[in-house]
């Protein structure tokens, strides 16, 4: 068996020098500020410079990098990221401690941080923070995921990415729960409206609220915790809905009429749409599903020994998405890897023989098409010619590991007048800079899905927003008092979805009494129906804030700038973005693609003797479920790239045994043909979606009497009187669905819906008659307004 070395090592095989990771987090109703420590040693006997590639959201704004060596601490300044570099090679080459961060210019949610000069037998204490806004859920949970793992970035072919312009290193990986180093987590909430409860993926100690109204609430880890998943915590709100305003003071060192100087007033509104609208569920619509079956998604959801592949899970969600389509749309299921394929040479009309054919693709989908370039079937699908009065819907799955992810971004942002782009990221470590971009630039909505989720529940919210009718024409308007004028951070709102946060951010500038008012309008028009959202609030600024509001302003405007900065158009115009960015990151002590921060530890201004040693932190990745078949592990071989399985070649081995089994060891787990478990029975409720049929009817069949563990004989003699089989089966599968599934609602709802459409069109006479029947049969006691009949 191989054993596999990990972190940080020396030649003599000494341990890494980051020693242990310390994360706080604040979070104030939906806005958190983290502040994450991390402690390295150098116990090698030369002075070593450490680089450690990590992940961060990809909303995340960077405001404030220290380090303490000793009883001495310094304090980072952004600079122009050249500028930064050439500070720290220059402090290095005088022997002097130097510590450079900076974001990745190919993805904002990467970061390296070198830590230079780090004296033998010293250490260094370094401390980041953050401020991210807090994701909504389909549940209304906001929240907060602090990554533990950075995958692997897949490179496609031909690119460079940003050879030349960049020294970020390849980040080596290894199994989480082998890097040494321990996380301890402790967060603080506070909310204007009470915490119902907070959840999370790992252990948590009892909450505990600090006061009666339970508005403010902490939490920790439990102890013992080992850092081999995202941690996430949920965090429900009573009245959640409600839109609300934060008027927030500026520095008061800073001069009024900057960025930092004046009050940002940051603004959450929660769109609600009128139900007669809201009741105009579209039913067309192109509909084009974007599967990734690169070798990483053979892995598992989670660490968890039962978790789901995610190649299988994203098998599920197509079906249950097939079955929901309504009748007369169209549709495609596009497939990637390495290079890609379409089920159909061009979208077709949805109908029985077009879902049958697709149904049988989609069985024999495995993840063994290579490497992860999403690019080039997107470029495919946006060549291809929009078709009259059927919007067209795209549907992204991918565990997000891509290494060009602007350029990505940037080919949704160009065709975003033609589509709707909806984008889940399965699995831990997938690219929240990937997944957030693709529906932020794609007018759609992001999901994550990791851990225990399961992926059609947050699909199925995603397709209930999609058959939305689109919102158009949308405005924001200020109202405020003479004197006071206002400048937007958040470019224009492109899209709204019924219930989901809309975040804008301002600055305002003049003089403001103490009992001013301020109010926000946002129209726009639904279905053709012309509606506003109004939102009034107190210009009276708030103190002690933090200045959250002002950073996330400013990184929300540094991403624009950086957008158009990255446009092809005129070159001054892409020059003056490129030079507003680094004024804004300078100005706000905020990280950008163009900017990095700086420190530098003078001290008593003695050169550190002995050679510099480079060393590379290994950054972890999802360890192989030990229960992972050697199929999926196969799979996952078959994907690797040559060069990367020749470097491979000590990590993973197979043989023979005396028995002409083959065994497998990888990475120090160890598989054979043995392990190869029997396939679980299919679940029922999977079951009886695949056997609908497109119009939305369920025939009389023995599969289907067997969902409801009954013999087709049985079935057949309960029905009613003058009622046909596939009336008294389509009957059945809706009540047996209220029946038993009632938890799983939000996943089978459409395609109830079009059972009962079909019934209603059957003109079903004695639909009373066929529920109270079908109650009788299963043992339940539906009721027949509850199914809409």
């Amino acid at each position: 068996m191989v054993n596999c070395c990990c972190g940080l090592l020396t030649a003599t095989k000494e341990p890494v020098p980051l020693k242990a990771v310390d994360v706080e987090v604040t979070v104030r109703d939906h806005v958190a500020t983290v502040a994450a420590t991390l402690l390295y040693e150098n116990k090698e006997q030369s002075p070593i410079e450490a680089v450690f590639i990590f992940p961060l959201p990809g909303d995340a704004a960077v405001c404030h990098f220290s380090a303490k060596i000793g009883q001495s601490e310094v304090v980072a300044e952004v600079r122009e990221k050249q500028k930064a570099r050439e500070e720290y090679d220059d402090a290095l080459t005088r022997g002097q401690q130097a510590f450079l961060l900076e974001e990745s210019e190919q993805s904002p949610d990467v970061f390296s941080l070198s830590v230079g000069s780090l004296p033998p037998g010293e250490s260094a204490s370094i401390r980041l923070e953050y401020v991210t806004e807090l994701a909504v859920q389909a549940d209304d949970g906001l929240r907060f995921c602090l990554p533990a793992v950075l995958n692997p970035r897949y490179q496609p072919l031909g690119s460079d990415g940003g050879a030349g312009t960049t020294r970020f290193i390849p980040g080596t990986s290894v199994p989480a729960s082998l890097v040494p180093y321990s996380l301890s987590l402790c967060a603080s909430v506070c909310s204007p409206r009470p915490i119902t409860k907070v959840e999370s993926n790992c252990s948590l100690d009892p909450v505990q609220y600090l006061n009666q109204q339970q508005t403010q609430a902490a939490v920790k880890l439990a102890a013992g915790h080992k850092f081999d998943r995202d941690v996430e915590l949920l965090l429900y709100y009573k009245d959640s809905h409600l839109p609300t305003a934060v008027v927030e003071a500026g520095r008061a060192s800073v001069k009024p009429g900057s960025l930092m100087g004046d009050p940002v007033v940051m603004v959450s509104l929660y769109p609600e749409f009128p139900p007669a609208v809201m009741s105009l569920m579209t039913k067309s619509g192109e509909f084009l599903f974007v599967i990734d079956r690169s070798g990483s998604m053979s892995s598992p959801m989670s660490n968890a020994d039962s978790s789901q592949i995610r190649i299988d899970s994203a098998k599920e969600t197509l079906l249950l998405l097939l079955k929901s389509l309504p009748i007369g749309c169209y549709f495609n299921i596009y497939s990637f890897g390495s290079s890609f394929t379409h089920i159909f040479p061009q979208s077709v009309v949805y109908s029985q023989q077009t879902m049958d054919e697709a149904l049988k693709v989609i069985e024999d989908l495995q993840a063994d098409m290579g490497g992860t370039e999403i690019l080039e079937p997107l470029k495919h699908i946006f060549k291809q010619p929009c078709i009259p009065s059927q919007p067209r819907q795209l549907f992204v799955f991918t565990d997000g590991e891509v290494s060009n992810t602007k350029a990505v971004i940037d080919v949704v942002k160009r065709n975003s007048g033609s589509h709707r782009c909806f984008s889940f990221g399965i699995g831990m470590g997938a690219s929240t800079a990937l997944i957030n971009g693709l529906a932020k630039e794609g007018r759609g909505h992001a999901q994550f899905i990791s851990g225990a989720d399961r992926m059609q529940s947050k699909v199925m919210q995603s397709l209930r927003f999609a058959l939305q009718p689109a919102v158009v024409d949308i405005s924001v308007t200020w109202d405020v008092p003479a004197g006071v004028s206002v400048t937007p951070l958040t470019p224009p709102i492109i899209n709204l979805f019924q219930g989901q946060r809309s975040l804008i951010y301002a600055q305002l500038t003049g003089e403001v009494s103490g009992d001013a008012e301020g109010c926000v309008t946002v129209k726009y028009s639904l279905a053709e129906h012309p509606t506003q959202n109004q939102l009034k609030f107190s210009l009276k600024p708030t103190e002690d804030t933090g200045l959250t509001a002002h950073r996330l302003g400013a990184r929300t405007l540094i991403r624009s700038l950086e957008a158009e900065a990255n446009e092809q158009g005129d070159l001054s115009d892409q020059v003056n973005a490129k030079e507003m960015v680094v004024e804004v990151s300078v100005q706000s002590g905020v990280s950008s693609s163009l900017t990095a921060f700086i420190a530098v530890n003078k001290g008593n201004g003695k050169a550190l003797q002995g050679p510099l040693l480079r060393r590379n932190v290994r950054a972890p990745i999802m360890k192989m479920c030990g229960k992972m078949a050697p199929r999926a592990m196969a799979m996952a071989m078959a994907s690797c790239p040559p060069l990367l399985m020749a470097n491979c070649s000590n990590f993973m081995r197979s043989s023979c045994s005396s028995s002409g089994m083959v065994e497998m060891d990888y990475g120090g787990i160890h598989f054979s043909r043995a392990d190869l478990a029997i396939p679980a029975p299919r679940d029922p409720m999977l079951q009886l979606i695949s056997l609908q049929r497109a119009s939305g009817s369920w025939l009389l069949e023995s599969a289907l009497a067997a969902v409801f563990g009954r013999t087709l004989k049985d079935v057949e003699v309960a029905t009613p009187a003058s009622v046909s089989p596939e009336v008294w089966a389509t009957v059945l599968a809706v009540v047996w669905l209220h029946g038993f599934k009632k938890d799983a609602q939000e996943e089978w709802e459409f395609l109830a819906m079009k059972a009962v459409s079909w019934l209603h069109g059957e003109k079903v006479p004695c639909i009373t008659e066929c529920v109270e029947a079908g109650n009788v049969l299963l043992g339940c006691q539906v009721e027949e307004s509850s199914m809409g009949m």
